[in-house]
C-alpha cells in the first residue's frame, strides 16, 4: 500500500536527516540511569521482603540468614536475567513446606545442594522452550497446591505465636495443639496479636491519612510496632539471632538415598518453577490493568518470556544454593506491591536485592530485635491468605470442587509432589468423565418432539441415542437439538440412517447445532448457500456430507446457535428461499440514482434472495450481465440498509472479503456513471476498500445524493425491497432465536443486574455505523459499557448555541451518577460524516443532518491546518484526506469532552480517564490513541494511534 511513509515525513516544515551512503547511521548513546519510579518501588517492595524473608526462614528451620541470601539472589540474578521484568524473587512460602521437609530428612547443607540441583532442571527445561506447558496444568490444582501449603503454614506457625515448636508434620501439628494450648506464653502471645491486629487494621485506616499512611507496607508496620512494643516494655519472648557470616554455612555435596533425592529435586523443580510462572503470568495482567501504562513508557513493559523466566529462576537458584540461601520463586506478595508501586522496569527489582544486601549487612543489630512470634505472626498470615475465597468461589464455578479439595488434602496430609500428583489424576479422571458423559432427553411439545442432546456425541452414547429416538413415533416432526463440540463417526451414521428411516415412514427432521449447515438429509450434494463462511467460522459440529434439510422446501435448517459469549464470528446462518420469476416492463436506473439497481436492461428479471437468518437487517447488491436483466441479491449478516444516512454516506471501509463475495454476487462492478458507483437499497457495497489504493472517480462524489437522495431513492429503495423476505419476518426470526438459544444462557445474569442495577466501568461513544459492533470489538457483555451512538461520534462543546443536551445529558449521567471510570471516543474507518464534512459545499440547504454536522467543523478545521500536527497510525501514514479527517476528529472530539464540567471535574480528581480508538472496518484492527495535543491542543503530537495488538495493555 502507497500509504507506508509516515505522515509527518512529508510535512513540509519538517526536514530529514541524510546520512551519506559510506557513512551508516551513528547508535544513540545508551546511558544507564533509573528511574525515580523504580527508585521508590524498589524501596517498598524491599520493606516487605525482609520481613517477610526473615519469617520465611524461621518457618523452614533454617538459618536466618539463608532467607536474606535468597532475597538478595532473588531480585539481582533473578530480576536481571528473567523474563519478567516486574516480577520479584526470593524465598516463597509457597516453598515453606518442601524446604522444611528437607531440612528435617537431609540436613541443612544437602538441601542447600538440591536447591542447585533444582537449578540445573530449570535451566535445562529453559532451553528445551517447555514453559509454556507448564500453564497447562488445572488452575485447580494449582490453586489446591498453594491452599494445602498455606494450611500447612499457618497450623505450623500457630505453635510459634503460642510460644511452642511446630512439629514436622500438620497431622502432628494438630494432634499437639491441645498441649500447647495449655502452656501457652503470655508475651509471645500479646507480640502475635499486636502483629496481626497492625497487620490487618493498617491497609483500612480512612480518609486522606489512610491513603498516606498505606504507602508504608503493612508488614513492615506490624514487624516494627511489635519489635518497639516488645523493647519498650521489657518483654521477655525469643529474639532473631543472626549469628556472623563468616559461620554461615554453604552448600554440601548431596548425601542421602538417590531416589529420595530425585524425588527431592522433581518437586523442588515442579513448586518453583509453577509459581514463578503462574507469578509471571499474573504480573503481565497486573501491567495491563494499571492506571497511566498507555503512555510513553508503555512499550518498555513488555509481555513476559516466559523460557526467559525460567532460565532466570533457574540461574538464581544455582547461586542462592551455592551461596547457603533458600530456594527461589516468583512471590506475588512482592511482585504485586512492585506494580502497584509504579515501577516501570526490571531495575526496581535488583535494587530491591541491593538494598537487601546493605541491611544483611549493616542493620544486623537492628534485626536482631524482631521477635520470632512477630515474624510467626507474619508469616500465619500469609499461609492464611493463601487458602483464597475467590479461588474457591471459582473453581465451584467451574464445577473443579472436587479437584481443589483432593489436592488440598494430599498436600496437607501427605505432602506437595504427592498432593500434586493425586490431584493431577483426580482432574484427568474427571475430564473422561465429563467427555463420555452425555445427557439424552426427549419430550414433545405442541406435536413437535424434541431429542436434547447435551455433551459430547461419541460411540459410547450412541446404544442411548438410538434408543431415544427409536422411541419417537412414525409420521411427525422431530427436532434433535445438539448441544456440545464433538461428534465423532459413529455418531454421525446413527443420526443419518435414523434420518432416512423415519424419512422414508413420512417423517420430517431436523438437526440443530452450532453450524449452520447441519440439516438431516440423504441428498449429499445439496446445498443451503451457506457459504465458505460457514465452512471457516470456526463452529464446533462438523457438517460431513449428507446432512442437510429433510425435504427441500418444507423443514428450512434452523437457527444458527452461536455462542452468546464468545467472539462473534460472521456466520452465514441463510434459510433457502424459492425461487421466483417476475415479468414486467423494463426498469431503468436513473443517472443520478445511487441507490437503485445499477441499470438493468432487458424484459425478464429473474431475482434469487438468500436471508440471513441470524441477523435481523439487510444489505443487498445488484449487477447487470448483458440485456437479461438478471439481479442476484444476498443478505450480508451484520448490516443494515433501512438508514438514509447510509445511502447516501456509503461505506468505504469494507473488507477484501467483502469486495470479493460482491464479485462473485453482483457481477461487473464498474459502473457507466460516476454517480452509479453503489449497489441496490442504500449501500456502497461495490465500492472499494478504504485504503487500497482506489481511484479516484471510484469514491463517493455526488453531491445530489447527499442533499436530495432521501426523495429520490425512496421508490427504488422500495421495488429492491420488494425482493427480500419481510424485514417483519426477519425481525421475529432474529428474537426467537434469541428467546430459544441464548436467553436461556444469559437470564441468570440479566437477573442480576436487574436486581442490582446497572454499573458500567466505561462510557463508549461512537458512530451510529451498523458496521461498528460495540460489544464485537471490545469482547464486552450486559453491563459492560454504557454506550452512546450518533452520527460520526461528535461531542458538541458544551454551553452557548453549539450545545446538544442529549450527548451532554448522556456525560453527565454516566459520569456523575453512574461514576464510570473511563470515556472512550471511537472513530472508524470510512465514516459517512466525515465523507459529508469533506464534500459539503457553501449554501446547502440546512437539513437536520446538515446542523448536527456542523459540531464536526472543528475537526474539519483541524485537519486542514497545516501548522498544528496531524493525528497519524503508527507504521504508516492515513491512506487517503477521509482517513485523516477520521483520525483527527477523535482527538477533537477528546478536546469537546474535556471541557464538559463533569468531565472536567473528574479528570481533576484523577477517577476518569480518556481514551481514543480507531476502528478499520476493512481490516478489523482497532487503534488506540497512545499520544495525543497538550489541553487545547496547543503543541505536543497531533495524536498516534498504535495497533491494540503492540500495545502491553491489550495482554
Amino acid at each position: 500500500m502507497s500509504a507506508c511513509v509516515p505522515t509527518r515525513t512529508a510535512h513540509p516544515t519538517h526536514t530529514e536527516r541524510v546520512h551519506q551512503s559510506h557513512s551508516p547511521p551513528q547508535a544513540p548513546r545508551r546511558r544507564f540511569r533509573i528511574e525515580s519510579a523504580d527508585v521508590s518501588a524498589s524501596i517498598s517492595v524491599f520493606l516487605i521482603a525482609l520481613p517477610l524473608s526473615l519469617g520465611i526462614a524461621l518457618a523452614t528451620g533454617a538459618p536466618l540468614q539463608a532467607g536474606l541470601v535468597a532475597a538478595a539472589v532473588g531480585g539481582t540474578v533473578a530480576g536481571r536475567v528473567g523474563g519478567s521484568p516486574l516480577q520479584v524473587s526470593g524465598p516463597a512460602a509457597g516453598l515453606t513446606v518442601v524446604t522444611a521437609d528437607l531440612i528435617h530428612r537431609y540436613g541443612w547443607r544437602t538441601t542447600c545442594a538440591i536447591t542447585v540441583l533444582a537449578g540445573l532442571a530449570q535451566l535445562g527445561l529453559g532451553c528445551l522452550r517447555v514453559a509454556r506447558t507448564a500453564l497447562a496444568v488445572s488452575p485447580a490444582i494449582v490453586h489446591g497446591m498453594l491452599a494445602g501449603i498455606g494450611i500447612t503454614i499457618a497450623v505450623a506457625q500457630l505453635h510459634v505465636v503460642l510460644g511452642g515448636t511446630p512439629q514436622s508434620s500438620v497431622l502432628d501439628n494438630l494432634r499437639a495443639l491441645p498441649a500447647q494450648l495449655a502452656r501457652l506464653q503470655p508475651a509471645a502471645v500479646v507480640v502475635s496479636l499486636l502483629t496481626l491486629t497492625l497487620l490487618l487494621l493498617w491497609p483500612r485506616i480512612p480518609g486522606r491519612a489512610g491513603r498516606l499512611l498505606q504507602k508504608v507496607p503493612a508488614a513492615l508496620v506490624a514487624v516494627t510496632g511489635a519489635t518497639a512494643i516488645a523493647s519498650l516494655t521489657g518483654l521477655t519472648v525469643p529474639k532473631v539471632d543472626l549469628p556472623s557470616w563468616s559461620s554461615h554455612a554453604l552448600a554440601g555435596l548431596p548425601d542421602g538415598p538417590v531416589l529420595g533425592l530425585a524425588a527431592a529435586v522433581l518437586t523442588t523443580t515442579l513448586v518453583c518453577s509453577v509459581q514463578s510462572l503462574l507469578g509471571a503470568v499474573a504480573v503481565d495482567k497486573l501491567i495491563a490493568s494499571r492506571p497511566g501504562l498507555l503512555g510513553s513508557r508503555a512499550p518498555r513493559l513488555g509481555r513476559s518470556d516466559l523460557d526467559r523466566e525460567l532460565l532466570g529462576q533457574g540461574a538464581a537458584n544455582i547461586v542462592s544454593g551455592a551461596l547457603g540461601g533458600l530456594p527461589v520463586a516468583g512471590v506475588a506478595v512482592r511482585s504485586s506491591a512492585n506494580v502497584r508501586a509504579g515501577a516501570v522496569s526490571r531495575n526496581s527489582t535488583m535494587l530491591h536485592g541491593v538494598l537487601v544486601v546493605v541491611a544483611a549487612l549493616l542493620m544486623v543489630p537492628i534485626l536482631d530485635l524482631i521477635p520470632l512470634a512477630s515474624l510467626a505472626a507474619l508469616v500465619m498470615a500469609v499461609g492464611i491468605q493463601m487458602v483464597s475465597l475467590h479461588h474457591i468461589r471459582t473453581v465451584t464455578r467451574h464445577r473443579e470442587v472436587l479437584v481443589y479439595a483432593v489436592t488440598t488434602l494430599g498436600v496437607v496430609c501427605l505432602g506437595v509432589l504427592e498432593g500434586v500428583l493425586i490431584g493431577v489424576a483426580v482432574a484427568v479422571a474427571v475430564a473422561l468423565h465429563r467427555l463420555t458423559r452425555t445427557r439424552i432427553t426427549h419430550h414433545e411439545k405442541e406435536g413437535v418432539h424434541h431429542v436434547h442432546v447435551r455433551g459430547q456425541l461419541t460411540f459410547l452414547a450412541v446404544p442411548r441415542l438410538s434408543r431415544t429416538l427409536h422411541l419417537v413415533p412414525q409420521h411427525t416432526h422431530v427436532v434433535v437439538e445438539l448441544d456440545g463440540s464433538f461428534m465423532d463417526h459413529a455418531a454421525y451414521e446413527a443420526l443419518q440412517d435414523w434420518q432416512k428411516a423415519h424419512t422414508a415412514h413420512g417423517g420430517t427432521a431436523e438437526l440443530t447445532g452450532r453450524r449452520p449447515r447441519t440439516g438431516l438429509d440423504p441428498t449429499p450434494d445439496a446445498r443451503t448457500g451457506a457459504g465458505d463462511g460457514a465452512e471457516a467460522d470456526g463452529g464446533m459440529w462438523p457438517a460431513p456430507p449428507g446432512l442437510e434439510p429433510a425435504r427441500a422446501g418444507d423443514v428450512p435448517i434452523a437457527d444458527c446457535r452461536c455462542r452468546p459469549w464468545t467472539p462473534w464470528r460472521n456466520h452465514h446462518c441463510e434459510v433457502p428461499q424459492p425461487t421466483t420469476a417476475t415479468t414486467g416492463p423494463p426498469k431503468t436506473a436513473a443517472p443520478s440514482n445511487r441507490t437503485g439497481t445499477t441499470g438493468t436492461t432487458g424484459t425478464t428479471g429473474t431475482t434469487g434472495t438468500t436471508d440471513a437468518a441470524c441477523t435481523s437487517s439487510t444489505r443487498s447488491t445488484s449487477g447487470t450481465s448483458g440485456t437479461s436483466g438478471t439481479s442476484g441479491t444476498r443478505s450480508m449478516p451484520g448490516s443494515t440498509s433501512t438508514s438514509a444516512w447510509a445511502d447516501s454516506a456509503p461505506a468505504t471501509a469494507a473488507g477484501p472479503a467483502q469486495a470479493a463475495d460482491r464479485a462473485d454476487l453482483t457481477g461487473p462492478a464498474h459502473p457507466a456513471h460516476p454517480a452509479d458507483a453503489t449497489g441496490a437499497v442504500g449501500s456502497a457495497e461495490a465500492s472499494p476498500p478504504a485504503g487500497a489504493g482506489e481511484p479516484a472517480h471510484r469514491k463517493e462524489t455526488g453531491k445530489t445524493a447527499e442533499t436530495n437522495g432521501h426523495a429520490e431513492s425512496a421508490a427504488p429503495r422500495l421495488e429492491a425491497a420488494q425482493t427480500l423476505e419481510p424485514s417483519g419476518h426477519q425481525l421475529v426470526r432474529g428474537i426467537s432465536a434469541f428467546q430459544r438459544n441464548t436467553a436461556p444462557l444469559v437470564r441468570g445474569e440479566l437477573a442480576r443486574l436487574a436486581r442490582e442495577g446497572q454499573r458500567p466501568t466505561q462510557l463508549f461513544l461512537t458512530c451510529a455505523d451498523s458496521r461498528l459492533v460495540t460489544s464485537m470489538i471490545t469482547s464486552s457483555g450486559p453491563g459492560d459499557l454504557f454506550v452512546v451512538r450518533n452520527v460520526g461520534n461528535l461531542v458538541p462543546p458544551p454551553g452557548d448555541e453549539s450545545g446538544d443536551d442529549s450527548v451532554a445529558a448522556a456525560i453527565e449521567y454516566a459520569v456523575d451518577i453512574l461514576e464510570v471510570r473511563s470515556i472512550t471516543v471511537c472513530g472508524h474507518s470510512g465514516c459517512g460524516a466525515m465523507q459529508a464534512l469533506l464534500n459539503a459545499e457553501p449554501g446547502e440547504a440546512r437539513t437536520p443532518l446538515r446542523r448536527w454536522l456542523r459540531h464536526g467543523l472543528p475537526s474539519l478545521e483541524r485537519s486542514a491546518d497545516d501548522d498544528r500536527p496531524r493525528a497519524r497510525l503508527a507504521g504508516r501514514a492515513p491512506a487517503d484526506e477521509v482517513e485523516q479527517l477520521c483520525l483527527t476528529n477523535v482527538v477533537q472530539q477528546l478536546e469537546h469532552l474535556r471541557a464538559h464540567e463533569s468531565v472536567a471535574r473528574a479528570l481533576r480528581n484523577g477517577v476518569l480517564e480518556l481514551h481514543g480508538l480507531y476502528f478499520h472496518v476493512g481490516e478489523a484492527q482497532t487503534y488506540l490513541l497512545t499520544e495525543a495535543t497538550g489541553s487545547g491542543g496547543n503543541g505536543g503530537d497531533g495524536g498516534v494511534f498504535d495497533h491494540v495488538g503492540m500495545v502491553e495493555a491489550s495482554a
